[in-house]
């Protein structure tokens, strides 16, 4: 019989097939609706796994920049027994010999100095007669009023060092580490003594840098990462000393070294001995201050 003479599909026939095909297209439906939401389910998971595996690594990061650091441990070279490395023309550095140090032997202070008293810092005496100006400046590296210091007389003090009219010395410590969640202050300075330990001729630029990519107070700070970063782009390597965290027990020792001196906070900075901020130079400018001992010094 020929497709023409078949015969017609009878009604019910037709509404017969009709629902089978609706049937297929239904489970067809309800399958692919299963299958996304299974996709979506197992998107779930695997994105709660991330976000687990992200906390994991974050808490685990920042256990270990939290973890208790020894008292004992080596200084760098270059860096004095105050806790400063002497900057002269150009990268020159006052060279020092690397020992070790233990924050334990520091006394506890008994007592701050009195409004108006100078810290008794040791080191910050007055060079002799015909010599180069001594100036010492403790100063924190998150501390915002040392990046403000920093962003003010940075550039006049690298003129004045470098015409030899005065030595430079930093004494980097972390009283503001309790205003970072990571202990920046002490992270940033032990990354300082690495450079001032290996390439201490890349210091200042360093230093600057410290200051130039500031962190604001209370943040994170710098990861390690990009304190190494930094100084890789200077041409120093210091990713070792940093992840072992060498000098962490080190920056511990010339804070606690600060704190008994009598140095309460940053920046302080002494010209020639002479503290400024108090005294006579309570309300005057540090560049006025560091001038008129320089002037002294020419007439005398």
């Amino acid at each position: 019989m020929s497709p023409s003479n078949q015969p017609r599909p009878t009604k019910a026939e037709r509404t017969a097939a009709a629902r089978e095909k609706a049937r297929q297209i239904r489970e067809a439906q309800q399958k692919k609706e299963k299958r996304n939401r299974l996709l979506v389910r197992w998107g779930v998971v695997v994105a709660l796994v991330a976000v687990i595996a992200i906390i994991a690594i974050v808490v685990s990061s920042s256990m270990q920049q939290n973890a208790p650091i020894a008292n004992s441990g080596p200084s760098p070279a270059n860096m004095n027994s105050n806790g400063g490395i002497t900057l002269g023309k150009g990268s020159a550095v006052t060279a020092e010999p690397a020992s070790t140090v233990n924050a334990s032997t520091i006394p506890t202070p008994t007592a701050q100095p009195s409004q108006g008293q100078q810290a008794d810092a040791k080191g910050v005496e007055a060079a002799p007669k015909g010599q180069p100006a001594k100036v010492v400046v403790y100063v924190d590296f998150i501390c915002p009023v040392c990046g403000n210091f920093e962003k003010t007389y940075g550039d006049k003090l690298t003129q004045l060092r470098n015409s030899g009219q005065i030595t430079l010395e930093y004494r980097p410590i972390a009283f503001l580490d309790q205003n970072s969640t990571t202990n920046y202050s002490s992270r940033a300075a032990a990354a300082a003594a690495c450079v001032a330990n290996q390439y201490p001729d890349k210091y200042a630029d360093f230093f600057s840098q410290l200051y130039a990519q500031q962190p604001a107070e209370g943040s994170a700070g710098l990861s390690d990462q990009q304190l190494k970063d930094i100084a890789s782009k200077l041409g120093a390597n210091i990713s070792q000393c940093v992840d072992n965290k060498t000098y962490r027990p080190w920056v511990k020792y010339t804070t606690a070294l600060a704190a008994s001196y009598g140095v309460t906070g940053t920046p302080t900075a002494f010209v020639d001995g002479k503290q400024w901020g108090i005294g006579d130079s309570a309300n005057q400018a540090f560049d006025a201050f560091l001038q008129a001992d320089l002037d002294a010094r020419a007439k005398a």
